[in-house]
């Protein structure tokens, strides 16, 4: 478990379920991210990302609210075909819990984690060029611009964005 000034981070317990399945059905919440997902696609996911914490001590982890417990999404750092050298920053949070921070708190904690606790050289973070909420939290987090590509995700091909930031640049914020 690891925590920031208002959120703990850990791996996913039977009580999430509920809420990542719901929060995975939302096309709103999943527009960028392939679409929505069944139930036992999202409770798949769930169990392949705390095996992954497990294993290498990285991955997507659950985000709950320190204050009252609430589950509010996902976050981490994690591994993509595109980008199999370097790590990838993301995060998923239920559309209710937009616009308070949670994503860029818990971002911040895996920039650094990343850069200190695993010696990461440089982390990524990747979205669909019109995501321009995920750019903003890119932005936010002191990440720049890196390039635009077409990448191939489920066997869709998208307008991908990529913003970058370097351990360097991360320890100069």
């Amino acid at each position: 478990m690891r925590t920031t000034e208002r959120l703990i981070l850990r791996p996913f317990q039977d009580s999430d379920l509920d809420a990542w399945a719901d929060l995975n059905s939302d096309p709103d919440v999943m527009r960028y991210l392939g679409g929505p997902l069944t139930r036992a696609e999202s409770d798949r996911e769930a169990a392949g990302i705390n095996q992954q914490w497990e294993a290498d001590r990285f991955g997507f982890l659950a985000i709950e609210r320190a204050s009252d417990g609430a589950f509010l999404g996902a976050g981490g750092l994690s591994r993509e075909a595109w980008y199999p050298d370097t790590l990838e920053v993301g995060w998923r949070l239920h559309r209710s819990y937009w616009g308070h921070g949670y994503a860029t708190e818990a971002a911040a904690h895996w920039l650094a984690y990343g850069f200190t606790e695993l010696g990461l050289p440089r982390i990524n973070s990747v979205t669909d060029t019109p995501n321009e909420r995920s750019i903003a939290v890119m932005r936010r987090l002191g990440m720049t611009f890196d390039h635009t590509t077409d990448l191939t995700f489920d066997g869709e091909t998208f307008n991908a964005t990529v913003y970058s930031i370097t351990a360097e640049a991360f320890h100069m914020i």
